[in-house]
């Protein structure tokens, strides 16, 4: 069973593929398909952005395709930076800028108001289905980043169940609890319940 993974986000792509390690799935990426397009994603809502990536794709490629979209939702800042969290700092900008603007804006906030969570939407296309996960993860921004693991804004994301950041999880700690993670356990689940893929 063949499905592309709809990102060129190799950090995404490697947590991707662990997750699926149990399966018979074969998950291509970009790396097969050199000229697959990066989806523009101006989408209001994650799913809106999930489902038009694993459409474009899945036309691209006529492969059933795998697409997520990701948002960081800070309580003080109304749920910013939410959808917009890839972009935070402006458009092709690197997880470190998207941070400090991060940090920025949440200079003066104290630590009781510093509640933040991952939300995760996960959209499956094949021309016949459409299926769709969530997983989300409670946390709070720190003031400065810690630790060396992870992408995105994970130095400054404090998962207070572990005491640790996400950048000082391990790839496997981290997918067992992460939003990301969820999302994916629960597609890998339904996907097999429908038959398209199986275990092994």
């Amino acid at each position: 069973m063949k499905i592309v993974l709809a990102t060129h986000n190799r950090d995404k792509i490697r947590e991707l593929k662990a997750a699926f390690r149990g399966t018979n799935a074969e998950l291509l990426t970009f790396d097969h398909f050199p000229n697959m397009p990066d989806v523009v994603e101006d989408g209001d809502t994650l799913e809106e952005n999930a489902l038009k990536k694993a459409k474009e794709i899945f036309q691209f490629t006529g492969l059933p395709a795998l697409a997520d979209d990701t948002g960081l939702e800070v309580q003080a800042l109304n749920g910013a930076p939410g959808v917009k969290s890839s972009r935070y700092a402006g458009e092709r900008v690197t997880y470190a800028q998207n941070v400090k603007k991060l940090l920025s804006e949440m200079k003066d906030i104290g630590p009781e108001q510093r509640k933040a969570g991952f939300r995760t939407v996960m959209v499956y296309f094949d021309g016949n289905n459409v299926l769709t996960t969530e997983g989300r993860v409670q946390g709070t921004i720190l003031k400065e980043p810690v630790g060396e693991n992870g992408f995105g804004y994970d130095p400054v994301f404090y998962y207070p169940p572990l005491k640790k950041t996400f950048s000082e999880l391990s790839p496997d700690e981290k997918n067992k609890i992460s939003h990301r993670g969820k999302a994916l356990l629960k597609m890998i689940n339904t996907l097999c319940e429908k038959n398209l893929i199986k275990e092994v």
